[in-house]
């Protein structure tokens, strides 16, 4: 396909590789990574508050004799939390475990071979990180790949077609089924959501779809710095794979920040933006961050679902009454994105910009 047919969202200043960074040993860190204008990412030691992210079953929200009551469940998880755990979710375990295998050996490629997939300077795709907007600006204590992998012509040239085998054919099969799961999820919101029409699922029917892998190396001082920014998805859907053993992501909730202990064969799904604006903001984007270790690296991959690009979002018409009026104004879900990709990550911020004001 062309280039003026492939999309742009703007770019991301290019920065350096915190991996290669990592690796030499550091007497002090380089200040652009030392985060006093954040909260100490202190984690925390109450094992209990860990068990509390809902964890929603897939089977049963699909099976006739449990439906309802797990339909409430998630209906819950989504107004309250904005986060949960879904398990017996039907994407195929080996699949799943040939991701994360992949994903890991894609990371520890040999710097020279990871350049062929670096940012260029006018993308955001690529090896690097995102929402870079100045020089001074400071920096998170990670790397990420990122790239858009549905529509299949969407996709970069230089980047998905490029990757090495067999990580390449992983990743495309990878890809349709979080399509196909993301789809499942959005269909089972409306139900929860008792909405006649299917606002929601034709909203989202043949989406965009991008997948962000995320490489947090171990740090000297990991209290200082911090792996992802605090921050809300400002996607539709973003369902998470933890693709090793260590922990690190914590979500904000009634101001406390809660880590999220991953179960076995679940993925981690959580509200983003554009599901709190379709749902007229009955269903909530949560503020989340990520944390590192002074121990060992953590990855994971993080696939967003959204709506095409060609088509405009805003509260769900079945859900705006007198009652209920809009809090959030349409846009076209191009604009969308180059709004958002034009500012630096912070809190809910973007969200922000797309209410009405009353």
């Amino acid at each position: 396909m062309e280039g003026s047919k492939l999309v742009s969202f703007g770019a991301s200043k290019l920065v350096p590789n915190v991996q290669e960074l990592a690796k030499q040993s550091i007497d002090a860190l380089p200040p652009r990574y030392v985060r006093t204008d954040l909260d100490a990412p202190t984690i925390v030691s109450d094992p209990a508050l860990t068990l509390t992210v809902p964890v929603i079953d897939m089977e049963k929200l699909l099976n006739g004799d449990t439906m309802d009551s797990e339909l409430d469940r998630l209906n819950s998880a989504c107004k309250d939390w904005g986060f949960f755990q879904l398990v017996n979710h039907g994407v195929d375990t080996t699949l799943v475990e040939k991701a994360k295998h992949g994903i890991q050996e894609f990371f520890d490629l040999p710097i020279e071979e990871k350049k062929k997939f670096w940012q260029q300077e006018n993308e955001i795709e690529g090896f690097g990180q995102a929402f870079v907007v100045s020089d001074e600006q400071k920096l998170d204590w990670g790397d990420i790949f990122f790239m858009f992998t549905l529509p299949i012509h969407a996709r970069k040239p230089h980047l998905f077609p490029k990757l090495p085998l067999p990580f390449r054919d992983t990743i495309d099969a990878y890809s349709l089924a979080l399509k196909l799961l993301a789809m499942k999820i959005l269909g089972r919101m409306e139900k929860a959501l008792k909405m006649d029409a299917k606002e929601i699922t034709e909203l989202f029917e043949d989406g965009a779809q991008s997948m962000r892998m995320n490489y947090y190396p171990p740090c000297p001082q990991p209290e200082k710095v911090i792996g992802l920014t605090p921050h809300s998805d400002a996607v539709g859907l973003t369902i998470l794979l933890q693709i090793n053993e260590m922990e690190g992501l914590q979500v904000k909730k009634d101001g406390k920040w809660i880590p999220i202990k991953p179960l076995p064969n679940a993925f981690v799904v959580n509200i983003g933006d554009i599901l709190e604006i379709a749902t007229n903001g009955i269903y909530r984007s949560i503020e989340h961050r990520a944390t590192v270790n002074k121990l060992k690296e953590r990855l994971s991959i993080a696939t967003f679902y959204n709506p095409r690009f060609d088509r405009e979002i805003g509260p769900a018409h079945s859900l705006v009454t007198e009652k209920s009026p809009a809090v959030f104004r349409r846009i076209m879900m191009e604009d969308y994105l180059k709004g958002l990709f034009a500012r630096k990550l912070g809190g809910k911020s973007y969200l922000d910009v797309m209410r009405i004001d009353n």
